[in-house]
């Protein structure tokens, strides 16, 4: 049976997003503020994913090994180093946090038996890398602040607290809603990125945050006028609504995971995710 263990590293560094062959005024409008010299900088927080079955020892890999693969081969080189200059990869290839993450795949992959990369610029931003050539993802976080009911309107009270429980009542309650949104994309073998970051921060908040926030679901938001806005269902909605903004700017979504409270979360896959299977859902939810 195989297994999959993590190890967490951390490393400071700086970075610049600067492509030298164009000029200031189009490398400010590709990366604004990220393209001023002499850079910016963040605490970075690695995890490398191993996998393998688990040996007479009761281990995939020996820790204090892996750790010290980790240390040599990645964290003495990236640690408060200037990215740009560290290692000859992010030369030809912009050190965004899509691109680190899949230079330090390359770096690992003779050592360790690895499953993932997954490397933290900051807790709202992260990418993930699993060794499949310039293929990457991107996660965002974000929030929004909500009220809801859950109720079917041809249900009676007693009906409806026998299915939803306290959430049926009345007057609804709310939530601090926290969204990731994951995109899926090929990295651009000279900037780096898989997707424009400013763009795609945009869209969510366009059509996602600012017309959900501070709202009461049901009555606000003319989609749960019918369907009943459960948690499962609204990151259902957040799905379906990003899919086309988000393959505009040249990505695929590939996961919405909406977490209701510290005890509870929905996350949607949304490969193959489609208008018909909308359709099926509203047989289901809709009155």
């Amino acid at each position: 049976m195989q297994c999959i263990i993590n190890r967490r590293a951390e490393f400071a560094a700086s970075h610049r997003y600067w492509l030298s062959e164009i000029a200031e005024v189009e490398n400010l409008r590709l990366f604004g503020p990220t393209s001023n010299y002499p850079g910016h900088g963040h605490n970075y927080v690695l995890y490398v994913s191993l996998i393998g079955d688990i040996d007479q020892y009761g281990m995939v890999n020996n820790l204090s090994y892996v750790k010290q693969v980790i240390s040599q081969n990645v964290i003495n080189y990236l640690n408060f180093s200037y990215l740009n200059e560290v290692w000859p990869e992010f030369g030809q290839t912009l050190p965004t946090t899509e691109n680190i993450a899949r230079v330090i795949w390359h770096r690992l992959e003779s050592h360790l038996p690895l499953y993932k990369i997954q490397l933290f610029e900051s807790p709202s931003l992260w990418a993930e890398y699993r060794g499949q050539a310039m293929q990457a993802t991107l996660s965002i976080q974000t929030h929004f602040s909500a009220a809801h009911r859950l109720a079917l309107p041809h249900l009676d009270q007693a009906e409806n607290e026998a299915i939803y429980g306290k959430c049926a009542r009345i007057n609804g309650h709310g939530h601090n809603y926290h969204l990731e949104i994951t995109v899926a994309g090929e990295i651009d073998p000279r900037t780096g990125m898989l997707i424009d970051l400013v763009e795609l921060e945009k869209a969510v908040k366009d059509y996602i945050v600012e017309p959900m926030d501070h709202t009461f679901l049901n009555y606000d938001i003319a989609h749960f006028a019918k369907s009943v806005p459960t948690a499962e269902n609204i990151a259902l909605y957040i799905a379906l609504t990003l899919q086309s903004p988000i393959s505009a700017l040249g990505a695929k979504l590939e996961k919405v995971k909406l977490i209701e409270s510290p005890n509870n979360s929905v996350e949607i896959l949304c490969d193959g995710l489609s208008s018909e299977f909308l359709k099926t859902q509203q047989k289901v939810t809709f009155c």
